[in-house]
């Protein structure tokens, strides 16, 4: 396929400002979005913490893309950055391969480079005795700086691997509740994807300290860690593979896609409602929040070996959809964050189109509400 339908190559350090700008308030407003959640009761206080790890993953992980790219076409060899301009409005796959595999070699290139009091000296002796912009020195600098943020950060990267959260246990009944969360960038899709499972241990030793169950565990739930996948297909398969956890819930929460007048191609009534709120900058773009649920309804006991028998979670699925747009789940929610000149041209044209999706509206001093 040729790339140039899917991806933007951005190809100024103007744009690349722009963009990594405009995200940077994003991510913000996702941050209140989820703390929103929690007080209209769609998210716990635990699921809003562990997503809040997330978002911060996330925005360390522009943050340093936006230091490489800062010199974009205004250096020699300052390299170009490109997003999915098509369906998801976030750096392609490859952007985030290439920030792993640079952290593994971080700490070299910061031995290799000058700290950053002497280069800003240079900048300045520069300045003073040449009269130039000292484009070479503001891109080593920016080099280092993406470096350091690589060595000191953590980071969102393609895979995040499983980490497991106490919840509670009950004496009586023999068992543990964790939450188990991990997150991938998807290959895919170009979004960043998070999982939340909650999970009942009755194995005689806690699952975070067993080293023969929690490596296994951690690689099944990894393998497993693709869009395309059905969530009642990943609960099942863990449950039958791990007799002493039972997934009584699994959420999936799809960051995106980022949709922007500036930066990508948008199809459908989208396209209409962010060209027609065009105006002051920074304010036409919308990011879709898609929340996927599956929520276990009881246990069945079935045939596990010649003379044994093992509890099964029975999964709550709407059985009554006939759209086939929540095989698999529970539940769907599908959210819009978006300026509110965009929620305004979407209300006044293009509401019967958005039917069944929540608004998240940003109003004045970056204040959050939230529509039905």
């Amino acid at each position: 396929m040729d790339l140039s339908y899917t991806h933007r190559v951005l190809d100024s350090a103007r744009a690349t400002r722009r963009y990594f700008a405009k995200f940077d308030r994003i991510i913000d407003h996702i941050r209140s979005v989820t703390e929103l959640s929690v007080g209209e009761k769609l998210i716990s206080r635990a699921e809003a913490d562990i997503l809040g790890q997330y978002l911060g993953d996330l925005n360390n992980s522009f943050t340093a893309l936006s230091y490489k790219y800062l010199m974009t076409n205004r250096a020699p060899d300052s390299g170009k950055m490109s997003i999915d301009k098509t369906e998801s409005g976030f750096p392609v796959f490859s952007e985030i391969i290439q920030l792993a595999a640079d952290s593994t070699q971080a700490k070299k290139h910061l031995n290799s480079l000058p700290d950053q009091e002497r280069l800003k000296k240079d900048m300045v002796n520069h300045i003073l005795s040449e009269r130039t912009a000292p484009t070479t020195l503001q891109y080593a600098l920016a080099q280092r700086i993406y470096y350091e943020t690589l060595v000191s950060e953590n980071l969102f990267l393609s895979q995040n691997h499983p980490q497991i959260v106490w919840v509670g246990k009950d004496l009586k009944r023999k068992k543990r509740r964790y939450i188990i969360h991990w997150a991938s960038y998807d290959s895919k899709t170009n979004i960043p994807v998070v999982y939340l499972m909650v999970v009942d241990d009755t194995a005689s030793r806690a699952l975070p300290h067993d080293e023969r169950r929690w490596p296994r565990v951690q690689d099944a739930l990894m393998a497993q860690s693709l869009s395309e996948l059905k969530l009642l297909t990943i609960a099942k398969g863990f449950d039958e593979d791990f007799d002493g956890l039972h997934p009584k819930s699994l959420r999936r929460f799809h960051l995106g896609p980022m949709h922007s007048h500036a930066f990508t191609e948008q199809h459908g009534p989208i396209r209409n409602v962010l060209a027609e709120a065009v105006g002051e900058e920074g304010l036409d773009w919308a990011l879709a929040w898609t929340v996927e649920t599956l929520i276990s309804d009881g246990q069945k006991w079935v045939k596990s070996g010649v003379f044994k028998q093992a509890p099964r979670e029975v999964y709550k699925l709407d059985a009554f959809d006939l759209s086939g747009k929540m095989d698999g789940v529970t539940d769907v929610t599908r959210a819009l964050i978006l300026p509110h000149r965009a929620y305004q041209v979407m209300e006044e044209k293009y509401s019967e189109q958005f039917a069944g999706v929540r608004r998240y509206v940003v109003g004045q001093n970056a204040k959050i509400l939230s529509y039905t």
